[in-house]
């Protein structure tokens, strides 16, 4: 099965035209937009849930709903592409995506809104890879730096941002708005792409040489996988006989997939490119990277709602310091790889990215939105140095017809770390609070008499004020000493999370150091 049509041929010149230029800009805009909608609805979710009549557990579905549309299309885009013809393909999701989208405003009850997220990240998932296709095939190995440099723009702004914004437009013109904001720069992504993209043929005749059984048990087995990691810490793993189903049927599907792209002759994932040292190394850091990605942006807002009551344009404020610098910096990455090694900027950058999660270990009740400026700008400037490099030594060694492929499974693997990443440090935070809740428990108790000496504090302060009957008091003491401890420990389970992340980012500082160093200008094509 060839990966990529015939449209979208490696450049021979030194420099890329400005015609493929503006294509490749388009394709950064669909990237962008369709990574920052995973995150756009997470500061939001409660006035959603308000908004549809949904409860606070079920809501989850409305960022999974996409999350699994997106990680299922993402492989077979390089498949359908071909199919349909490259331009006629990112066209029609380039419209799709936004029609989808403004939808979801419309949506008045949790079932509606979950297909139709689906179907938003169904056509939202394939603007990543194609994004990231056209810049190794489109621009010179020489320009291929820059045009990474614009990917990464998308890949580590795009999920800091996302809060920010969906916050911003929830508390000042209702949730709805979220859902609008993708229309206009679509429209400039199609009418961009329309005119600078080439035509070519549809060959419908490659749909009988489909890898469908491929196809099938990827999609079973990453939905059940998907749905197993967001609803696994809700219902208690596989204590539930739900969540015990669908691991099996992912564990079942998942294997059967990868037995059959290792035997088939035209498999729908080329797993054989990951025997390729730079690229199995490099789609190993992608994963722990998108792990942590997506993490901290999931983790930092569930702190600051929970400890701190943040509401959803606070949060995103808070945010912004992580995205916001990124700007400046990503466009200086393609300088310091012409005079550097990409694996030591690579290896800068995440053990950066892990600092700054070290420096978050040690939060208290005081640690709020200002004591996390310095931490998110350190993380901005590790996050900058991360993406860009780490694509060009995965892309190293990868031949021009092979790129579509490379893509997809590059960018699904980030996607699912970063999935994986979501769920197990919501686990994390459930148990090392109940952890951290049961050692306190332990020292709080009647028999000392500063825990005596609080209770009676408290009990004068609520008989102070309003309470006349002292056995009222003295429960509603109780209850306060009790909220402080869980408080506490709450604090103390998210500042383990932190150290998760920075003990995973660590081992892929390491890990970027096994690979080979690519040829100068990296990217695909360089053997």
């Amino acid at each position: 099965m060839s990966t990529i049509a015939a449209t979208a041929v490696p450049q021979p010149s030194a420099k890329a035209s400005t015609r493929e230029w503006i294509a490749v800009l388009a394709g950064m805009i669909g990237a962008f937009m369709a990574i920052l909608n995973i995150q756009i609805t997470n500061a939001s979710l409660l006035d959603i849930e308000g908004g549809i009549g949904t409860g606070v557990d079920n809501g989850a579905w409305i960022s999974t709903s996409y999350l699994i549309g997106e990680i299922v299309v993402i492989p077979l885009t390089a498949f359908f592409s071909n199919v349909f013809s490259f331009r006629r393909y990112i066209l029609v999701n380039s419209i799709l995506f936004p029609l989808f989208s403004i939808a979801c405003a419309f949506a008045h009850d949790l079932g509606t809104m979950i297909v139709l997220r689906g179907l938003q990240g169904f056509a939202g998932g394939v603007l990543i890879p194609m994004a990231f296709t056209m810049i190794l095939t489109k621009l010179p190995k020489a320009q291929q730096p820059t045009g990474l440099a614009l990917f990464a723009l998308s890949v580590t702004v795009a999920p800091a941002i996302g809060p920010t914004i969906g916050g911003y437009l929830t508390e000042n013109y209702g949730w709805q708005t979220i859902f609008f904001i993708n229309a206009l720069p679509s429209a400039i992504m199609a009418i961009a792409l329309a005119l600078t993209l080439d035509k070519g043929p549809m060959r419908l005749g490659l749909l009988k040489q489909g890898d469908w059984a491929g196809i099938a048990t990827m999609a079973i087995g990453l939905s059940a996988l998907q749905t197993v990691l967001e609803e696994g810490n809700k219902d208690d793993w596989f204590s539930s006989p739900f969540i015990l189903k669908l691991s099996a049927i992912a564990v079942v599907s998942l294997s059967a997939f990868i037995w059959i792209e290792l035997t088939v002759q035209n498999p729908l994932v080329k797993l054989r490119l990951l025997k390729q040292r730079n690229f199995g190394i490099g789609v190993l850091v992608n994963v722990l990277v998108g792990f942590a990605l997506f993490g901290s942006v999931y983790i930092l807002p569930q702190y600051l709602g929970q400890v701190q009551r943040y509401n959803a344009e606070q949060i995103g404020n808070v945010l912004a310091w992580t995205g916001l610098p990124q700007l400046i910096l990503i466009p200086l990455v393609p300088m310091m790889m012409k005079r550097f090694d990409v694996r030591y900027i690579g290896f800068l950058g995440i053990a950066i990215f892990a600092i700054s999660c070290f420096m978050n270990v040690t939060l208290s009740a005081d640690t709020a939105g200002d004591q996390f400026w310095i931490p998110n700008i350190v993380r901005a400037i590790g996050q900058a140095m991360v993406i860009t490099p780490i694509t060009a030594i995965t892309t190293a060694g990868i031949a021009a017809a092979d790129a579509a492929a490379a893509s997809g499974l590059t960018n699904m693997l980030r996607n699912l770390g970063g999935a994986v990443g979501t769920a197990t440090l919501g686990t994390v935070l459930t148990k090392r609070e109940q952890f951290h809740s049961n050692i306190i428990g332990q020292s709080v108790t009647l028999s000392r008499d500063e825990v005596r000496e609080r209770l009676t504090q408290v009990t004068n302060y609520f008989l102070s004020h309003g309470v006349s009957d002292h056995a009222l008091a003295a429960q509603k003491a109780t209850v306060a000493l009790g909220s402080i401890v869980k408080r506490q420990a709450l604090i103390m389970g998210f500042s383990d999370t932190f150290a998760v992340i920075g003990i995973l980012l660590a081992t892929a500082a390491v890990a970027v150091l096994f690979a080979r160093k690519p040829s100068p200008g990296g990217g695909a094509g360089a053997h």
